[in-house]
């Protein structure tokens, strides 16, 4: 089995930080989005990978070869941005002899029996309830709970269940046939090339797909949710930093996740926090915040906030003589 992993997007809905930095790469209780996966998927024995690259690709390339120098891979370059069936089109050459291929979108932390996934003697596809099924690719079921029809963000959708970004495809050379049908026809869905219209191909070829429910979904393309992933994890175990040195005059609520080589001094560090390695923190409050590797904080409250690698934040400076019956507020 060979893993294809779609990494190619420009993550615009988490600019400006994403302007410099690939979605993958953002760290989430101290671990990039993309090592969960590859960690994931190495653990059910999947030894051969597929990075199809585009945006930033080369950012990517570097952290796989250096994180990951053991790790059997390609890379593949998506010029063009036209969707994640064309991704995966471009890739075709590199996994058009495997028996199976997994699928596995490079945005999101996933938890579910992967092994199970695996074993299962038919193609799958990864699905979760959602209160608001339009913002996503939709499966619709047949009375055996087999999937019936696949629909790309529908208007009216009938399910409630979301694809999540992960697959396991049998018939790879069906689904290849399906993907060039598919893009040699021009046939687009909102301007590009999604994989669900080509599975949706394969299902009326009468191949059938079994939806496999998750445990979780982290669907990390939003602040809001990469901080609730980054707060869920921290609280779990393993993932949190235990073994911190002292930081010179400062308190640290766990759990955090703090990086090498780190200054912190006179500040007030959690719960919450992810720090990557060589920051440089003084007299500041963090709670519930991701701070990149290399930044440099000085004298900030910060709480719900995403911080880049790289970055200076510098805070205001008061001195202030104030009188009786007063109340200020700098909010």
């Amino acid at each position: 089995m060979k893993a294809i992993i779609p990494v190619a997007g420009a993550g615009t809905r988490l600019r400006p930080l994403t302007y410099t930095q690939p979605k993958p790469l953002i760290p989430v209780a101290g671990k990039p989005i993309i090592s969960f996966i590859i960690d994931d998927l190495q653990r059910v024995g999947i030894q051969d990978f597929i990075f199809v690259i585009g945006y930033l690709g080369e950012k990517i390339r570097n952290f796989i070869e250096d994180e990951f120098p053991d790790l059997n891979k390609t890379f593949v370059n998506q010029e063009e941005r036209l969707g994640s069936a064309h991704a995966i089109w471009m890739a075709r050459e590199h996994y058009a002899d495997a028996e199976e291929v997994f699928i596995f979108f490079g945005d999101a932390i996933i938890d579910a029996d992967f092994q199970r996934m695996v074993d299962l003697p038919v193609s799958c596809l990864g699905v979760k309830k959602v209160p608001n099924p339009r913002e996503f690719g939709v499966v619709e079921l047949g009375s055996e709970g087999e999937a019936t029809r696949v629909v790309e963000k529908p208007k009216i959708p009938k399910s409630d269940m979301a694809m999540v970004g992960i697959y396991k495809i049998r018939e790879v050379k069906a689904m290849i046939e399906a993907l060039d049908f598919n893009i040699t026809h021009e046939l687009m869905s909102n301007g590009e090339y999604p994989l669900t219209d080509a599975i949706m191909r394969m299902i009326n070829k009468g191949i059938s797909f079994q939806p496999f429910p998750v445990d979780n979904w982290f669907d990390c393309g939003k602040k809001e949710v990469l901080l609730e992933t980054n707060a869920t994890l921290l609280d779990r175990e393993g993932y949190a930093s235990n073994d911190l040195p002292n930081y010179d005059n400062t308190i640290i609520i766990h759990p955090v996740s703090i990086g090498d080589n780190c200054k912190i001094t006179n500040s007030i560090i959690g719960p919450h926090v992810t720090i990557g390695s060589n920051a440089r923190i003084d007299n500041a409050i963090l709670k519930n915040s991701i701070i990149g590797n290399f930044a440099a904080l000085q004298e900030v409250i910060l709480q719900k906030s995403v911080i880049g690698n790289d970055t200076s934040v510098t805070g205001l400076r008061q001195s202030l003589n104030i009188g009786d019956n007063t109340e200020i507020d700098f909010s």
